[in-house]
């Protein structure tokens, strides 16, 4: 299958990318690197053995999406690009909405001008917001928290309706939980720019040196322990559910909103144990007051998954917190050379 990826450099979009290669898919990734390294594809590129083609852009930028779309031909879109930070989408609302709104609409322009009917979208269990019940399932009410969840919540009512509107079209929306982990050769992984958003990365650049301290955002809500409770999943796993997606997506018109978890929680400081164990090293915390858009408790209804796409998760925290220290003890600086 012909599949172009956006932010095929990026974290997942790397990840994903090196399962659709050793399938032996088509690929074209298009990315402006804003927050991805180029390093990333060339490494994926040697573990796969496999080429692909890249296009550098902004999904922004109609005439470089139509000349992405001309050349490959896509028959399927994987939409990983935009921004995906919920403290930074709280400092910068219009930035996320231009970015992630926006460029979804000339993405979507794109494919209908290519006669590309399926895609599938990187959406986020932040739609849900604060729970009414837990686990969250598919059915849950929409009401997030934070401008980044809300992006994710407006696409995909985009994507509804343009769908619905276009015969034999299909979208899938993975609501990604909290993905985490590395691949097992510990040559690609997470690497932003800055200080991270995220609590893992963050955990493992404490952990190998390049920050003094974890910052633990609340430590007073009701769960476990007072920190955070979150469903973790691997990137593999994540991947993995990609690949099952663009398999079911032809099959069937429509749009499906779909969970990705794994269906169990772990607190902040159980992950903190947990990576300390994994790594051998000491990650010193202290406790900040809790941030604007945060909720206590996060976690995935994971059996419309299996029933649709025959996918669950296979890897749990061990692994998620094994593969993260071997790619940052291994490239303590990331894919920067330094």
């Amino acid at each position: 299958m012909k599949v172009l990826v956006t932010g095929g450099a990026g974290y997942i979009g790397s990840h994903t990318l090196l399962q659709l290669l050793r399938e032996r898919h088509d690929a074209m990734v298009f990315d402006n690197f804003s927050n991805s390294s180029p390093e990333a594809l060339k490494r994926v590129k040697q573990l796969a053995n496999a080429d692909f083609e890249i296009c550098e852009g902004d999904i922004q930028d109609a005439c470089r999406l139509n000349e992405a779309f001309g050349d490959f031909k896509p028959e399927v879109v994987i939409h990983f690009a935009g921004l995906k930070a919920v403290g930074e989408s709280n400092e910068k609302p219009i930035e996320y909405y231009a970015q992630n709104v926006s460029g979804s609409i000339e993405l979507l322009k794109a494919m209908q001008r290519h006669d590309c009917r399926h895609i599938v979208f990187s959406s986020s269990a932040t739609v849900y917001g604060e729970a009414e019940y837990l686990p969250y399932d598919e059915d849950h009410p929409l009401r997030p928290t934070n401008p980044y969840g809300r992006t994710k919540y407006f696409i995909e009512e985009i994507i509804r309706d343009w769908v619905a509107s276009w015969r034999h079209a299909s979208a899938v929306l993975l609501r990604y939980f909290n993905p985490v982990g590395a691949d097992a050769s510990g040559r690609i992984g997470e690497d932003p720019n800055g200080i991270p958003n995220n609590l893992v990365p963050y955990i493992a650049q404490v952990a190998v040196g390049r920050l003094q301290h974890l910052n633990v955002f609340g430590a007073d809500y009701d769960t476990r322990d007072g920190t955070g409770e979150r469903d973790y999943i691997h990137v593999e796993d994540l991947a993995r559910a990609h690949l099952a997606a663009i398999q079911f997506e032809p099959t069937k018109s429509g749009c499906e909103a779909i969970n990705i978890g794994t269906g169990r929680s772990t607190t902040v400081l159980e992950m903190v144990k947990a990576f300390e164990q994994a790594s051998g090293r000491a990650v010193p915390y202290q406790i900040e007051p809790r941030r604007d858009g945060d909720v206590a408790h996060s976690l995935a209804a994971v059996g419309k998954a299996e029933r649709l796409l025959g996918w669950q998760a296979k890897l749990d925290v061990d692994d998620m917190c094994r593969t993260t220290w071997d790619w940052q003890s291994e490239n303590p600086s990331g894919y920067s050379p330094d």
